[in-house]
Order: C-alpha cells, then structure tokens, then sequence
C-alpha cells in the first residue's frame, strides 16, 4: 500500500511541475523555450509513478538506521543546496553541497572537500559557460 501511497504523490507532483513550466520565464534565449527541459522530465515521473501504483512490490521494506538517516539527510542537503544557491553564490553552495553529499556517503572530510573543489568551478563551466544558463557567481550578501 505504501508504494501506491508514494506513486499517487509524485503522480501529482509531476503533473504540478509539469503544468507550472509552462509558465516559467527565463532571460536568456532556448530555441525550445525555457520550459522544454522541466516539460520533458515530467512525463518519465508520471510514467514512473503510475508503476508504483499499478504495479506496486508486494512486500515493500522502508529503510532504517543509518540508511534512513542518510536518506533524510541528502533531502536536507538537497532543499538547503536551493535555500543557500542564491546567497551564497553557485560556487560556495555547490562546493559545501558536494562536501557535505561526499561525506554523507561515506568520504572524509578531505576528499569530500577535493570534490567539492573540483567539481563547483567544472559544473559552473558546464552550465554558465557551455550551456549559456545564467548562475549567481558570487554571493549576493
């Protein structure tokens, strides 16, 4: 029952976030338009989600211990990596959030940190240089 319970939320989430890209606005030029990319992920969700309603495990197990306290912190990171993006710039949220992502997976402090160095500056090039999507460089404090 549960998996049915998880699927009809994220069946409304998708349709949610499939209706409300339609509205977005962005400032730079897509060919597409900037609400092609959230669009196209909704339907993979909703497909997703109708198997976990239609075709749900018959003994489902949820997660604990460690495992759920892992869980429950990459959703923190996660929704605090969106809260912090903007005041803290792309470059410092991204570092802190594949810091802290490395560690919550089992990595040290210093190879969470290596992670983090590399992949904040690579992934800005990726997307503000490469791809043209505009990020908040520095913090707006």
């Amino acid at each position: 029952m549960s998996d049915r319970i998880v699927g009809l939320l994220f069946l409304g989430l998708s349709i949610w976030y499939g209706y409300t890209a339609g509205s977005y606005e962005a400032s730079f030029g897509d060919p597409l338009g900037p609400a092609a990319f959230p669009q196209i992920i909704s339907v993979p969700a909703a497909l997703v989600s109708l198997g976990l309603i239609l075709r749900p495990d018959p003994d489902p197990t949820w997660s604990r211990g460690v495992v759920a306290l892992r869980q429950i912190g990459a959703l923190v990171l996660f929704v605090a990596y969106a809260v912090l993006l903007i005041p803290l710039g792309f470059g410092l949220s991204t570092f802190l959030g594949v810091m802290l992502f490395a560690m919550l997976i089992g990595a040290s402090w210093l190879k969470g940190a290596l992670a983090g160095i590399i992949m904040a500056p690579a992934l800005f090039i990726l997307f503000d240089v490469l791809l043209g999507l505009p990020l908040p460089l520095a913090p707006s404090l």
